[in-house]
């Protein structure tokens, strides 16, 4: 059974109502990273940030999987399937994809503050102050912050190298080390990007581009890989 890849960004979830990582103006939902995105954030302020993200979260649980998420799950009636996002939602999941590895983290759940290996799930939409883990620490949103290692790249690595097709969604392929995912990929693997800059985002000569938002460019490649295996 062939394997795809698939490594999804902001754009994906974007179509969701949920608000792309940084505007054109550098904010995040009107503020800036380094005052919510940071360790030093958290340690100068942890109250703002805790607020950040259960606003976060809130949206979260409030959007739904939209058309890119629901067709990628048809996928595996007939391809082994693993997702790599960068984005902290779970609406691959709610959608119904059955692995899928978050790299930066997964806003549903809270980890120690002083051992990010201590995860919880959140019930509801909010991580109160005062809320602690096992080991009496303050717990703070399950996501990797500037400055922070990326735990996942490691598996992420590993899972690109086996694709036989890989396919990039919704993401400027900017942010490192996540966008060089696609230089691990076999040079013999089938590449595909969506994105409504697709064209001028791959410097790969070998990738076909698909120039749309997700929910139009995901179902027509899903539908074309469906009918050619």
């Amino acid at each position: 059974m062939k394997h795809i890849v698939v490594f999804t960004g902001a754009g994906i979830s974007a179509e969701s109502g949920l608000k792309t990582f940084r505007g054109e103006d550098g904010l995040w939902e009107g503020y800036r990273i380094e005052d919510v995105a940071t360790p030093e954030a958290w340690r100068a302020n942890p109250e703002r940030v805790q607020h950040f993200y259960n606003l976060r979260r809130k949206s979260v649980l409030e959007a739904e999987p939209n058309a890119a998420h629901l067709a990628l799950v048809e996928l595996e009636k007939r391809y082994q399937v693993t997702i790599i996002t960068q984005n902290i939602d779970d609406l691959h999941e709610r959608a119904g994809s059955s692995k899928v590895v978050h790299l930066h983290g997964l806003i549903t759940k809270s980890q120690s503050s002083i051992n990010p290996n201590l995860v919880y799930p959140v019930a509801g939409s909010e991580i109160s102050m005062g809320e602690l883990c096992e080991l009496r620490s303050q717990l703070r949103p399950h996501v990797v912050w500037f400055g922070e290692p990326v735990p996942a790249m490691t598996e992420a690595t590993k899972i690109c190298r086996q694709a036989s097709i890989f396919i990039v969604i919704g993401t400027s392929l900017q942010v490192y080390p996540a966008a060089g995912l696609l230089d691990v990929v076999p040079c013999d693997a089938q590449r595909y990007v969506v994105d409504p800059r697709a064209s001028t985002l791959s410097k790969h000569l070998d990738v076909i581009c698909f120039d749309d938002q997700a929910s139009m460019g995901v179902p027509n490649i899903v539908a074309y890989l469906m009918k050619s295996i």
